[in-house]
């Protein structure tokens, strides 16, 4: 199958999956067109069944901004029709679908057929969705694709709520690689951190207000006043000076470290006892994911999809938005050397059930599905 695959080329999770999901097509055989403003972040090697294409976008002086929805339908029409593909597949509603739409209908009075899967990530749907002068757009894309998917329940349910949806929604959760996602032998580096074997807390985030990294914060500092403690922040965004000064306001500035965006994020929690993920909103959680792959239990919010990935008890603990005293209260227990352990194999155990090889002919076989069905209707 030749599958072209529109992303955001960046560290968000929407990104993430569509690169990884586009490396594990090609490894089964599959050839996939990336088609997005710059190579994606984690598209770091070299397969013959990997091609990227870069979309141009000219900057006229007549345009105030410069029209890349346009320039992105164009190569896509341009991709589908050199390369044949069979099938476009757009992560993110806004504007990779509505620009997949367009370039299906320029296709279409050539007198190709080429069908159009979306898959919604969340903000595309729960933020960026629901502003009214999106609204129409988002409906319409959604409703002209040929197969839409949503990566929970929770998502799943968000946009049929929301928007007048008339397509089935199939949901196809977040995947891990557990090759690339494993615990990792980092002894030095967790006896750099933590030289008198304190308890290592993490957490990742793009550090937008919506990720409440303040709750972080004040959960690590009721933390570390009974036991032993250290805290390391991954990433960076319009949160972190604010959090710079809560760490020094509340007197934990030495015990924490900001160790900004990272690539090998898995090696920071090769070396973690605990992730935090206190989030207003996660359409599923990926990070989450990725630190119960290397073993990390997990406490967090029980918003949006998290609570179908994050199992209340077993691979960590949910609480409600905001509650830093029971999120508190519950990472002291997972924490405790009795119950460590236990919740680590958990975590490990639950993140097996989302192994890429498991969801990945989820997708092959939706393609199928979606191909099949277009060509009945021709």
């Amino acid at each position: 199958m030749k599958i072209g695959i529109v992303c955001y080329p960046t560290f968000g999770g929407s990104g993430v999956v569509a690169t990884e999901l586009g490396k594990g097509l090609a490894k089964n055989g599959h050839e996939v067109h990336f088609i997005t403003y710059s190579q994606p972040t984690r598209l770091d090697f070299f397969n013959e069944n990997l091609f990227y294409h870069e979309v141009n976008i000219r900057s006229y002086p007549l345009f105030k901004y410069p029209p890349y929805e346009l320039a992105l339908a164009s190569k896509m029409v341009d991709v589908a029709k050199n390369e044949k593909l069979d099938l476009l597949h757009v992560h993110y509603a806004i504007p990779h679908a509505s620009a997949a739409v367009l370039a299906k209908q320029i296709l279409k009075t050539e007198g190709i057929q080429i069908p159009v899967v979306t898959t919604l990530h969340g903000t595309d749907i729960t933020l960026v969705g629901k502003d009214p002068s999106y609204e129409p757009v988002v409906t319409f894309s959604i409703n002209q694709s040929d197969g839409v998917t949503a990566v929970s329940e929770d998502l799943k349910n968000d946009t049929y709520k929301h928007f007048n949806i008339t397509r089935e929604i199939k949901v196809i959760p977040n995947f891990i690689d557990l090759e690339k996602f494993q615990r990792q032998r980092k002894d030095h580096f967790k006896m750099a951190i933590c030289p008198n074997g304190e308890k290592l807390i993490v957490h990742t985030s793009n550090f937008r207000k919506v990720k409440r990294v303040d709750d972080v914060v004040r959960i690590f500092k009721k933390i570390s006043e009974t036991i032993p403690a250290r805290l390391l922040l991954v990433g960076d965004g319009p949160e972190r000076g604010h959090i710079e000064g809560l760490c020094r306001e509340l007197g934990i500035y030495d015990e924490v470290r900001f160790l900004g965006k990272l690539e090998a994020v898995e090696e920071v929690l090769s070396v973690a006892d605990l992730f935090l993920m206190p989030s207003e909103k996660e359409s599923f959680g990926l990070a989450a994911l990725e630190a119960m792959a290397c073993q990390v239990p997990v406490i967090s919010s029980n918003a949006g999809g998290i609570p179908e990935l994050n199992v209340d008890g077993v691979t960590g603990f949910t609480a409600d938005i905001g509650d830093v005293e029971t999120m508190t209260e519950k990472a002291l227990f997972i924490l405790s050397e009795e119950n460590l352990d236990n919740f680590k194999r958990n975590a490990l155990e639950r993140a097996k059930e989302f192994d890429i090889d498991k969801v990945l002919p989820l997708y092959e076989a939706h393609y199928n599905q979606v191909l099949e069905s277009v060509l009945e209707a021709h």
